[in-house]
């Protein structure tokens, strides 16, 4: 699983002209990447990881602020552009796979006390945000 997440004063996701989840920061953003080999246990780990790590102000993570957390899929993450002009995505997995796995991810934030806007699966998504810095992390588990 891949992850690039920010630190924001706030963040939206807007489907079809309506916000379908948002956030007031201090929080973190979250994009979300599912390759073929990722697990439920994986994407625990996803969380625990997004849900402690210390990237706030003052090396706060969510879990001591209690700040709130927007987790978008963007299989993009896994995209190949290496050769040629042309991205290749064979990397990323497939919606069967991936949609069960970021769900477990938001599932895991949940079950730790998160409070958690998401994006919609699959869906042509447009992310806005004011990040706080600006302060941009790459997790790869």
């Amino acid at each position: 699983m891949r992850a690039v997440v920010q630190r924001v004063e706030r963040a939206s996701v807007t489907v079809e002209g309506s916000v379908v989840g948002a956030i007031e920061g201090p929080g973190l953003l979250a994009l979300v990447g599912v390759t073929h080999e990722d697990t439920p246990a994986l994407a625990d780990k996803l969380a625990e990881k997004l849900w402690t790590l210390r990237i706030l102000a003052e090396e706060k993570s969510c879990s001591d602020l209690g700040a709130p957390l927007l987790v978008v899929s963007q299989f993009t993450l896994y995209g190949d552009a290496r050769k040629g002009r042309r991205p290749t995505w064979i990397a990323a997995a497939p919606g069967a796979v991936a949609e069960p796995l970021v769900d477990a991810v938001v599932a895991g934030l949940r079950s730790r006390g998160a409070a958690v806007a998401t994006g919609v699966f699959g869906a042509h998504m447009k992310v806005e945000l004011l990040n706080d810095g600006p302060f941009t992390v790459l997790l790869e588990l």
